[in-house]
């Protein structure tokens, strides 16, 4: 298939993609089947139809607008499905029209969803993380990516090393400091980036979140939504985890490149 034809392939599944990420991330939270009822407006609840249903395109024909009721559509479909396909087409250019540019792409998305659900909803589903974590250890025998055996270790020590922070946290502060959702999100990914992987991620997305949300929830008294922060470094570890790892052992430990 020629590389053109590749990545637009990519991005059309990735908006296939987008488009079931917004079903999942308003309904999962809530318990509800992502396959009955079929998608209705949220507002004047009349189905919607195939045709109404195209990502983005059909956004843009019906003017934003739902056509039963003519209330605004919020902006968060298009955009997900936009940014979802930017994430398969950026795989297929990394990877080529390969099966590790499918794994990077699944994972990406299911660490979208995780990020949308969790600053939405302060909630991390079991089908992300679960589902996900299924999907990690599926895709490990395939070539290009790590071991069997360092996708189960990743996923144990991810597990382990999070449920240990968050014993602590809750020992420390006499209060839940940490999700269980964040500790079976942490499996997932390290089913997908191993052990090492599970590391950097961990120490990313503190940093992230120190940083970004640290200063708000000392002023507001919520809990950080750790899981975007968590996303955001599991996707940085996707795609430079070599290379920020080769950095840290050479200019931080001093070791020969």
């Amino acid at each position: 298939m020629p590389e053109i034809w590749g990545l637009v392939l990519a991005a059309l599944l990735g908006l296939a993609v987008g488009s079931f990420l917004n079903v999942c991330v308003m309904r999962w939270p809530e318990d509800e089947s992502v396959l009955s009822p079929p998608s209705r407006c949220p507002r004047c609840q009349a189905r919607i139809a195939w045709y109404d249903n195209v990502p983005i395109l059909s956004y843009l024909l019906l003017q934003r607008r739902c056509r039963a009721c003519r209330e605004p559509i919020s902006m968060q479909y298009p955009l997900v499905e936009a940014a979802t396909a930017l994430l398969w087409a950026a795989a297929a250019v990394r990877h080529g029209v390969e099966l590790e540019a499918l794994r990077t792409a699944v994972f990406l998305s299911v660490l979208f969803g995780i990020a949308l659900t969790d600053a939405r909803f302060y909630i991390i589903p079991n089908q992300f993380s679960v589902g996900g974590l299924a999907l990690g250890l599926a895709f490990a025998p395939a070539p290009g990516g790590i071991t069997a055996l360092q996708a189960v270790a990743g996923a144990a020590l991810g597990f382990a090393l999070l449920w240990a922070v968050a014993r602590l946290g809750k020992l420390a502060f006499r209060k839940e400091a940490m999700g269980l959702g964040d500790v079976k999100m942490m499996a997932m990914v390290g089913a997908f980036v191993g052990p090492a992987g599970v590391l950097l991620t961990v120490f990313l997305g503190a940093l992230l979140g120190a940083f970004i949300f640290g200063p708000i929830s000392l002023k507001t008294g919520k809990l950080v939504p750790f899981g975007i922060f968590l996303a955001v470094g599991a996707a940085l570890v996707q795609g430079w985890g070599d290379v920020l790892l080769a950095w840290y052992a050479t200019t931080i430990l001093g070791r020969p490149g």
